[in-house]
């Protein structure tokens, strides 16, 4: 091999490294790291939501059986789950703002729907003993604490990938590689973050007996 090859070889091994130790301190290999984490995370909120939406129609068929439910509230719930489950999610929702928020905004109006319709339920003594509504009931508690844990989760790496992408220098890799800030949850409270939905699964206290007359 001729001295100008191995010169040249050396030169491009040489700018090799530099490249890849300039990329490193600027924070690409950051981005790499909480970009993944950020899908995966991802990926686990829309699985809890999903795990939700399939409990959904047969909570809805055993309040069908109940005389008399209340239909509008029972309506609000079909309309809200077909309207979260109608939205197409794709790994491109989660850098596009204004689909982000569409997709929030449904889960948040299901969510809603279901602790109305659960208010509801006990007003109606047939439900409140029916052991496969409770069974159900249950489920959906727990499904809507993973839904705050998983989003609990992915809050906290979007806000570590968009200070990243905010800070001095990562920010000039962001804008080289175009690593964008994502748009995250929003809560009117923040303290809301770190509690579930207010679905209250026991029963009403007993209503004290009336006195004996004398």
């Amino acid at each position: 091999m001729s001295t100008l090859s191995i010169r040249s070889r050396s030169l491009r091994l040489a700018a090799a490294l530099l490249l890849a130790t300039a990329l490193t301190g600027c924070g690409y290999n950051d981005f790499q790291r909480l970009d993944e984490q950020v899908k995966a995370g991802w990926s686990e909120v829309l699985n809890q939501y999903q795990r939700r939406a399939d409990l959904i129609p047969n909570i809805v068929a055993t309040v069908k059986g109940e005389a008399n439910f209340e239909q509008e509230t029972l309506t609000k719930v079909v309309e809200a789950r077909a309207k979260a489950t109608s939205i197409q999610v794709t790994p491109e929702t989660i850098n596009n703002p204004e689909a982000f928020q569409k997709f929030q905004a449904a889960q948040g109006e299901l969510s809603g729907a279901l602790s109305r319709l659960l208010v509801v339920s006990e007003n109606y003594p047939n439900l409140k003993a029916n052991q496969g509504f409770q069974d159900l009931r249950v489920q959906l508690e727990g499904t809507e604490n993973r839904i705050t844990v998983a989003r609990n989760r992915y809050i906290k790496t979007v806000q570590d990938y968009n200070t990243l992408a905010r800070s001095f220098p990562s920010n000039l890799t962001a804008m080289v590689f175009s690593y964008d800030v994502k748009p995250n949850f929003t809560v009117q409270n923040e303290a809301a973050i770190s509690a579930p939905p207010a679905v209250s699964f026991d029963k009403p206290a007993t209503a004290p007996a009336p006195a004996a007359s004398r």
